[in-house]
């Protein structure tokens, strides 16, 4: 017997960020690094970092809601990023690092208001998380999958990436594959 999975695609910040933390919370079962929100076609990595293209980089996530739910997935999502900063995640500018929810079904959209209400209390500043329907999805470029995992020592890795991931496991534990 196979379970149904479902979908969520958000963007905040870099994605090797939000891919890494992914990677490790229970019930996800896939996490795939690429873009979405723009208006051109066949986007590369080296196009999005222009900023031209209107994509934001983003995680598809794939995960069991027996296992875990989408407002948990959410409850993350508000967690290990700043939803409070227009179009940057520390020191990563531009409309490619916005933070996003693309919701795929009426249910996902109500879920995301909810939740992104109920987080505003927990930030000083108001919340500019776009929630907009999901639209063409683009994979990134290879080397951009598992990225964290595969170069852990990198500087942006070891400074920006490795920071969250710590943050979600102290304040998720319990969410934890390992756990």
């Amino acid at each position: 017997m196979t379970t149904a999975t479902e979908t969520a695609v958000l963007g905040g910040g870099c994605f090797w960020c939000v891919e890494a933390v992914y990677l490790e919370v229970k019930g996800v079962t896939k996490v795939e690094s690429g873009y979405m929100g723009g208006h051109a076609a066949s986007p590369t990595y080296e196009d999005v970092c222009t900023g031209s293209t209107g994509h934001a980089e983003v995680v598809k996530l794939e995960f069991d809601p027996a296992v875990i739910s989408y407002r948990d997935i959410l409850e993350i999502f508000f967690t290990i990023h700043d939803p409070t900063t227009l179009n940057r995640q520390g020191n990563d500018v531009g409309t490619q690092y916005r933070s996003v929810i693309f919701f795929e079904t009426p249910e996902q959209e109500a879920t995301a208001r909810q939740v992104m209400a109920e987080m505003a209390a927990v930030w000083d500043a108001p919340i500019v998380t776009q929630i907009q329907a999901a639209q063409t999805w683009y994979k990134a470029e290879d080397y951009h999958q598992n990225y964290f995992a595969q170069h852990p020592l990198q500087g942006y890795c070891a400074f920006v990436v490795a920071p969250k991931v710590t943050k979600f496991r102290k304040t998720f534990a319990g969410k934890l594959k390992s756990a």
